[in-house]
Protein backbone atom coordinates (compact mmCIF):
# COMPACT_ATOMS: atom_id res chain seq x y z
CA UNK A 1 0.00 0.00 0.00
CA UNK A 2 1.40 3.35 -1.07
CA UNK A 3 2.97 5.43 1.71
CA UNK A 4 2.25 2.68 4.23
CA UNK A 5 3.97 -0.63 3.47
CA UNK A 6 7.50 0.73 3.35
CA UNK A 7 10.68 -0.97 4.54
CA UNK A 8 10.03 -0.20 8.20
CA UNK A 9 6.52 -1.68 8.04
CA UNK A 10 7.74 -4.77 6.17
CA UNK A 11 10.41 -5.41 8.78
CA UNK A 12 7.98 -4.82 11.60
CA UNK A 13 5.55 -7.37 10.13
CA UNK A 14 8.28 -10.00 10.29
CA UNK A 15 7.98 -9.86 14.08
CA UNK A 16 4.25 -10.66 13.96
CA UNK A 17 4.24 -13.21 11.14
CA UNK A 18 5.48 -12.42 7.64
CA UNK A 19 3.43 -12.78 4.49
CA UNK A 20 4.86 -15.29 2.01
CA UNK A 21 6.17 -12.41 -0.08
CA UNK A 22 6.07 -8.64 -0.24
CA UNK A 23 5.26 -6.20 -3.02
CA UNK A 24 6.88 -2.78 -2.79
CA UNK A 25 5.01 0.48 -2.93
CA UNK A 26 4.72 1.34 -6.60
CA UNK A 27 7.56 2.93 -8.50
CA UNK A 28 6.00 5.74 -10.55
CA UNK A 29 7.21 5.40 -14.13
CA UNK A 30 7.07 8.26 -16.63
CA UNK A 31 9.38 10.22 -18.92
CA UNK A 32 12.66 10.99 -17.15
CA UNK A 33 11.54 9.28 -13.93
CA UNK A 34 14.14 7.70 -11.70
CA UNK A 35 13.94 4.82 -9.27
CA UNK A 36 12.58 6.11 -5.96
CA UNK A 37 15.44 5.55 -3.51
CA UNK A 38 13.14 5.25 -0.51
CA UNK A 39 11.12 2.48 -2.14
CA UNK A 40 14.31 0.84 -3.41
CA UNK A 41 15.40 0.38 0.21
CA UNK A 42 12.47 -2.03 0.60
CA UNK A 43 14.46 -4.28 -1.73
CA UNK A 44 18.10 -3.57 -0.94
CA UNK A 45 17.80 -3.39 2.86
CA UNK A 46 15.05 -5.96 3.38
CA UNK A 47 16.16 -8.53 5.96
CA UNK A 48 12.82 -10.27 6.47
CA UNK A 49 13.90 -13.36 4.56
CA UNK A 50 10.89 -13.07 2.24
CA UNK A 51 10.93 -12.43 -1.53
CA UNK A 52 10.16 -8.87 -2.62
CA UNK A 53 8.50 -7.96 -5.91
CA UNK A 54 9.12 -4.52 -7.42
CA UNK A 55 5.80 -2.88 -8.31
CA UNK A 56 5.53 -0.50 -11.28
CA UNK A 57 2.79 1.92 -12.26
CA UNK A 58 2.83 3.75 -15.56
CA UNK A 59 1.85 3.63 -19.22
CA UNK A 60 4.96 4.79 -21.14
CA UNK A 61 6.40 1.62 -22.61
CA UNK A 62 9.95 2.96 -23.19
CA UNK A 63 10.08 4.16 -19.60
CA UNK A 64 8.58 0.97 -18.20
CA UNK A 65 11.28 -0.96 -20.05
CA UNK A 66 13.98 1.42 -18.84
CA UNK A 67 13.00 1.18 -15.18
CA UNK A 68 12.46 -2.58 -15.42
CA UNK A 69 15.96 -3.04 -16.81
CA UNK A 70 17.37 -1.10 -13.86
CA UNK A 71 15.32 -2.97 -11.25
CA UNK A 72 16.30 -6.37 -12.59
CA UNK A 73 19.81 -5.53 -11.42
CA UNK A 74 18.62 -5.61 -7.81
CA UNK A 75 17.66 -8.69 -5.71
CA UNK A 76 13.97 -8.72 -6.64
CA UNK A 77 11.72 -11.75 -6.91
CA UNK A 78 10.07 -10.31 -10.01
CA UNK A 79 8.27 -7.33 -11.54
CA UNK A 80 4.66 -6.58 -10.59
CA UNK A 81 2.54 -4.30 -12.79
CA UNK A 82 -0.17 -2.25 -11.09
CA UNK A 83 -3.43 -2.21 -13.07
CA UNK A 84 -5.66 -1.77 -10.07
CA UNK A 85 -5.04 1.45 -8.16
CA UNK A 86 -8.49 3.11 -7.84
CA UNK A 87 -7.35 6.52 -6.58
CA UNK A 88 -8.81 9.21 -8.89
CA UNK A 89 -5.55 11.16 -8.88
CA UNK A 90 -3.91 8.01 -10.28
CA UNK A 91 -6.42 6.70 -12.81
CA UNK A 92 -6.97 10.19 -14.25
CA UNK A 93 -3.37 9.96 -15.45
CA UNK A 94 -4.37 6.78 -17.29
CA UNK A 95 -2.22 4.55 -15.11
CA UNK A 96 -3.09 1.94 -12.50
CA UNK A 97 -6.77 1.10 -12.73
CA UNK A 98 -7.22 3.72 -15.44
CA UNK A 99 -5.56 1.43 -17.98
CA UNK A 100 -8.35 -1.13 -17.62
CA UNK A 101 -10.30 1.07 -20.05
CA UNK A 102 -7.67 0.36 -22.73
CA UNK A 103 -6.99 -3.37 -23.19
CA UNK A 104 -5.08 -2.66 -26.41
CA UNK A 105 -2.64 -0.50 -24.46
CA UNK A 106 -2.35 -3.19 -21.80
CA UNK A 107 -1.55 -5.73 -24.52
CA UNK A 108 1.29 -3.56 -25.82
CA UNK A 109 2.64 -3.13 -22.28
CA UNK A 110 2.42 -6.87 -21.60
CA UNK A 111 4.18 -7.70 -24.85
CA UNK A 112 7.01 -5.25 -24.17
CA UNK A 113 7.57 -6.24 -20.56
CA UNK A 114 7.28 -9.96 -21.21
CA UNK A 115 9.99 -9.66 -23.88
CA UNK A 116 12.36 -8.09 -21.34
CA UNK A 117 11.50 -9.98 -18.14
CA UNK A 118 13.00 -13.46 -18.13
CA UNK A 119 11.97 -14.05 -14.54
CA UNK A 120 8.62 -13.64 -12.82
CA UNK A 121 6.20 -11.08 -14.22
CA UNK A 122 3.08 -10.61 -12.10
CA UNK A 123 0.02 -8.39 -12.42
CA UNK A 124 -2.29 -6.78 -9.88
CA UNK A 125 -5.63 -5.62 -11.28
CA UNK A 126 -9.32 -5.12 -10.70
CA UNK A 127 -12.19 -6.69 -12.65
CA UNK A 128 -12.72 -3.54 -14.73
CA UNK A 129 -12.86 0.23 -14.66
CA UNK A 130 -16.56 1.10 -14.44
CA UNK A 131 -17.87 -2.24 -15.76
CA UNK A 132 -16.60 -5.73 -16.48
CA UNK A 133 -16.85 -5.30 -20.25
CA UNK A 134 -13.12 -5.88 -20.78
CA UNK A 135 -12.71 -8.60 -18.16
CA UNK A 136 -12.65 -11.59 -20.51
CA UNK A 137 -10.18 -9.85 -22.83
CA UNK A 138 -7.91 -9.06 -19.89
CA UNK A 139 -7.93 -12.68 -18.75
CA UNK A 140 -7.04 -13.76 -22.28
CA UNK A 141 -4.09 -11.36 -22.22
CA UNK A 142 -2.94 -12.83 -18.90
CA UNK A 143 -2.72 -16.20 -20.65
CA UNK A 144 -1.37 -14.92 -23.95
CA UNK A 145 1.60 -13.19 -22.33
CA UNK A 146 2.26 -15.91 -19.78
CA UNK A 147 1.79 -13.77 -16.70
CA UNK A 148 3.17 -15.76 -13.77
CA UNK A 149 0.69 -14.69 -11.10
CA UNK A 150 -2.49 -12.57 -11.01
CA UNK A 151 -3.61 -10.70 -7.90
CA UNK A 152 -7.26 -9.85 -8.53
CA UNK A 153 -9.35 -7.38 -6.55
CA UNK A 154 -12.96 -8.34 -7.10
CA UNK A 155 -14.31 -4.82 -7.61
CA UNK A 156 -14.16 -2.31 -10.44
CA UNK A 157 -12.07 0.82 -10.10
CA UNK A 158 -15.19 2.92 -9.71
CA UNK A 159 -16.43 0.74 -6.86
CA UNK A 160 -13.34 1.73 -4.86
CA UNK A 161 -13.70 -0.12 -1.52
CA UNK A 162 -17.49 0.04 -1.40
CA UNK A 163 -20.03 -2.72 -1.34
CA UNK A 164 -19.64 -6.41 -1.93
CA UNK A 165 -16.64 -7.97 -3.63
CA UNK A 166 -17.44 -9.98 -6.77
CA UNK A 167 -15.86 -13.21 -5.63
CA UNK A 168 -17.67 -15.02 -8.44
CA UNK A 169 -15.49 -13.13 -10.91
CA UNK A 170 -12.38 -14.14 -9.01
CA UNK A 171 -13.57 -17.74 -9.20
CA UNK A 172 -14.08 -17.31 -12.94
CA UNK A 173 -10.54 -15.97 -13.29
CA UNK A 174 -9.20 -18.96 -11.36
CA UNK A 175 -10.97 -21.26 -13.82
CA UNK A 176 -9.80 -19.28 -16.86
CA UNK A 177 -6.16 -18.28 -16.49
CA UNK A 178 -3.17 -20.59 -16.51
CA UNK A 179 -1.34 -18.92 -13.62
CA UNK A 180 -2.10 -18.90 -9.90
CA UNK A 181 -4.64 -16.28 -8.79
CA UNK A 182 -4.58 -14.45 -5.47
CA UNK A 183 -7.97 -13.24 -4.25
CA UNK A 184 -8.04 -9.64 -3.04
CA UNK A 185 -10.75 -7.43 -1.60
CA UNK A 186 -12.18 -7.40 1.94
CA UNK A 187 -9.93 -10.19 3.20
CA UNK A 188 -10.50 -8.87 6.71
CA UNK A 189 -9.61 -11.87 8.89
CA UNK A 190 -8.35 -15.43 8.92
CA UNK A 191 -11.99 -16.60 8.84
CA UNK A 192 -12.73 -14.45 5.79
CA UNK A 193 -9.57 -15.69 4.08
CA UNK A 194 -10.63 -19.29 4.63
CA UNK A 195 -14.12 -18.61 3.27
CA UNK A 196 -12.86 -16.74 0.21
CA UNK A 197 -10.35 -19.46 -0.63
CA UNK A 198 -13.14 -22.04 -0.45
CA UNK A 199 -15.49 -19.89 -2.55
CA UNK A 200 -13.03 -18.91 -5.26
CA UNK A 201 -10.55 -21.78 -5.42
CA UNK A 202 -7.77 -19.16 -5.46
CA UNK A 203 -4.19 -20.16 -4.76
CA UNK A 204 -3.97 -17.64 -1.93
CA UNK A 205 -5.04 -14.22 -0.78
CA UNK A 206 -3.49 -10.79 -1.09
CA UNK A 207 -3.87 -8.61 1.98
CA UNK A 208 -3.33 -4.88 2.39
CA UNK A 209 -5.60 -2.90 4.70
CA UNK A 210 -6.31 -5.81 7.07
CA UNK A 211 -2.61 -6.25 7.78
CA UNK A 212 -2.49 -2.70 9.09
CA UNK A 213 -5.40 -3.36 11.44
CA UNK A 214 -4.06 -6.75 12.47
CA UNK A 215 -0.41 -7.58 11.61
CA UNK A 216 -0.88 -11.06 13.10
CA UNK A 217 -3.27 -11.98 10.26
CA UNK A 218 -0.74 -13.84 8.11
CA UNK A 219 0.22 -16.23 10.89
CA UNK A 220 -3.42 -16.59 11.88
CA UNK A 221 -4.29 -17.65 8.33
CA UNK A 222 -1.45 -20.16 8.23
CA UNK A 223 -2.53 -21.66 11.53
CA UNK A 224 -6.19 -21.83 10.50
CA UNK A 225 -5.43 -23.54 7.20
CA UNK A 226 -3.06 -25.97 8.93
CA UNK A 227 -5.74 -26.88 11.48
CA UNK A 228 -3.74 -25.36 14.32
CA UNK A 229 -5.09 -23.17 17.14
CA UNK A 230 -5.35 -19.53 16.12
CA UNK A 231 -3.97 -16.97 18.55
CA UNK A 232 -6.53 -14.51 19.89
CA UNK A 233 -5.22 -10.94 19.83
CA UNK A 234 -5.94 -8.83 22.90
CA UNK A 235 -6.23 -5.08 23.34
CA UNK A 236 -2.96 -5.25 25.26
CA UNK A 237 -1.34 -6.72 22.15
CA UNK A 238 -2.75 -3.84 20.13
CA UNK A 239 -1.34 -1.32 22.63
CA UNK A 240 2.17 -2.75 22.15
CA UNK A 241 1.65 -2.78 18.38
CA UNK A 242 0.84 0.94 18.45
CA UNK A 243 3.95 1.54 20.54
CA UNK A 244 5.90 -0.35 17.89
CA UNK A 245 4.39 1.74 15.11
CA UNK A 246 5.25 4.91 16.98
CA UNK A 247 8.87 3.79 17.31
CA UNK A 248 9.40 2.78 13.69
CA UNK A 249 7.86 5.98 12.31
CA UNK A 250 9.76 8.31 14.63
CA UNK A 251 12.19 10.64 12.85
CA UNK A 252 14.42 13.33 14.31
CA UNK A 253 13.38 15.73 11.56
CA UNK A 254 9.65 15.22 12.11
CA UNK A 255 7.77 17.48 14.50
CA UNK A 256 5.69 15.67 17.12
CA UNK A 257 2.37 16.88 15.71
CA UNK A 258 3.37 15.82 12.20
CA UNK A 259 4.51 12.45 13.51
CA UNK A 260 1.19 11.84 15.27
CA UNK A 261 -0.75 12.86 12.17
CA UNK A 262 1.33 10.49 10.03
CA UNK A 263 0.52 7.66 12.44
CA UNK A 264 -3.18 8.15 11.79
CA UNK A 265 -2.91 6.38 8.43
CA UNK A 266 -2.33 3.22 10.52
CA UNK A 267 -4.57 4.08 13.47
CA UNK A 268 -7.58 4.68 11.23
CA UNK A 269 -7.55 0.97 10.38
CA UNK A 270 -6.61 -0.28 13.84
CA UNK A 271 -9.48 1.69 15.35
CA UNK A 272 -12.12 -0.22 13.41
CA UNK A 273 -11.66 -3.27 15.65
CA UNK A 274 -11.30 -1.75 19.12
CA UNK A 275 -14.82 -0.71 20.17
CA UNK A 276 -18.11 -0.94 18.26
CA UNK A 277 -19.10 2.63 19.12
CA UNK A 278 -15.98 4.01 17.45
CA UNK A 279 -14.91 6.02 20.49
CA UNK A 280 -11.23 5.17 20.02
CA UNK A 281 -11.46 6.02 16.32
CA UNK A 282 -13.14 9.38 16.98
CA UNK A 283 -10.72 10.28 19.76
CA UNK A 284 -7.68 9.25 17.75
CA UNK A 285 -8.59 11.63 14.95
CA UNK A 286 -8.40 14.54 17.39
CA UNK A 287 -5.09 13.82 19.17
CA UNK A 288 -2.13 16.05 18.35
CA UNK A 289 0.62 14.85 20.68
CA UNK A 290 2.26 11.67 21.92
CA UNK A 291 0.82 12.26 25.38
CA UNK A 292 -2.72 12.64 24.05
CA UNK A 293 -2.35 9.55 21.88
CA UNK A 294 -1.15 7.26 24.65
CA UNK A 295 -3.62 8.62 27.17
CA UNK A 296 -6.28 7.60 24.65
CA UNK A 297 -4.65 4.20 24.27
CA UNK A 298 -4.47 3.77 28.04
CA UNK A 299 -8.22 4.39 28.32
CA UNK A 300 -9.35 2.20 25.48
CA UNK A 301 -6.74 -0.56 25.44
CA UNK A 302 -5.38 -1.01 28.95
CA UNK A 303 -8.50 -0.67 31.10
CA UNK A 304 -9.52 -4.12 29.83
CA UNK A 305 -6.23 -5.41 28.42
CA UNK A 306 -7.37 -9.03 28.04
CA UNK A 307 -10.40 -8.12 25.94
CA UNK A 308 -9.96 -9.52 22.42
CA UNK A 309 -9.51 -7.39 19.37
CA UNK A 310 -12.55 -7.91 17.15
CA UNK A 311 -11.84 -10.62 14.59
CA UNK A 312 -13.62 -8.55 11.94
CA UNK A 313 -13.78 -4.75 11.73
CA UNK A 314 -17.00 -3.37 13.15
CA UNK A 315 -19.35 -2.86 10.20
CA UNK A 316 -20.47 0.62 11.18
CA UNK A 317 -16.93 2.04 11.36
CA UNK A 318 -15.09 3.52 8.38
CA UNK A 319 -11.30 3.63 8.32
CA UNK A 320 -10.95 6.21 5.58
CA UNK A 321 -14.10 8.34 5.27
CA UNK A 322 -12.86 10.03 2.08
CA UNK A 323 -12.89 6.86 0.02
CA UNK A 324 -14.74 4.12 1.89
CA UNK A 325 -18.07 5.73 2.66
CA UNK A 326 -21.14 5.03 0.58
CA UNK A 327 -21.68 8.71 -0.07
Amino acid sequence: MQDVTDLAFMQMLSEYGCPDYYVTEYFRVYANSNIDKKILRSITHNNTGRPVFAQLIGESIPDLLRITKQLIGYPIAGIDLNLGCPAPRVYRKNVGGGLLREPDTIERIFAALRSQISGLFTVKMRVGFDSTTNFERLLQLINQYQIDLLSLHGRTVKELYRGEVHYDLIRHAVQTVNCPVLANGNITSYLKAEAVLQETGAAGVMIGRAAIRNPWIFQQIRDRLAGQPVRAITLSDVYHYIQHLYAITCQDTLREKSHINSLKKFLNFIGTGIDPEGQFLAGMRLVQSKQELFELCDRHLLEHPDQPLAIEPYENLIARPSCESNA
